[in-house]
């Protein structure tokens, strides 16, 4: 089974809840994929027209060795014109409403771009 298959059926708490809001175009009209693989990395929801990457960041993403690892895949991202947008966990658990209004706005001012 493929990394990213295994991925779409682990999702975390924040995960699966955000995924609920971002499935079958309910955000704007966007179409989002959850656990797609791009190059070496598989994200946790993408957009591809508007080329948005939404990343949902655990606890364990404020490690120093990690906080690195993001900073490098941020940064390849950026290269293949992926923009990546961070969101706490715990942001998604207690601001979902303010989450999906920042990604529905920087999303859709992609598309336009």
């Amino acid at each position: 089974m493929s990394r990213a298959r295994m991925l779409r059926r682990t999702l975390t708490p924040p995960e699966a809840r955000l995924w609920m809001y971002l499935r079958r175009r309910a955000l704007g009209g966007l179409k989002f994929r959850r656990q797609p693989p791009v190059g070496p990395y598989v994200l946790d929801f993408y957009c591809p027209e508007a080329r948005v990457a939404v990343e949902v960041d655990g606890q364990h993403h404020a490690d120093p060795e990690q906080f690195e690892k993001d900073e490098a895949r941020t940064a390849w991202l950026a290269k293949q014109g992926i923009a990546v947008l961070r969101i706490a966990a715990e942001r998604v658990r207690t601001d979902l409403e303010g989450v999906l209004g920042w990604v529905r706005t920087n999303a859709e001012e992609r598309v336009r771009l």
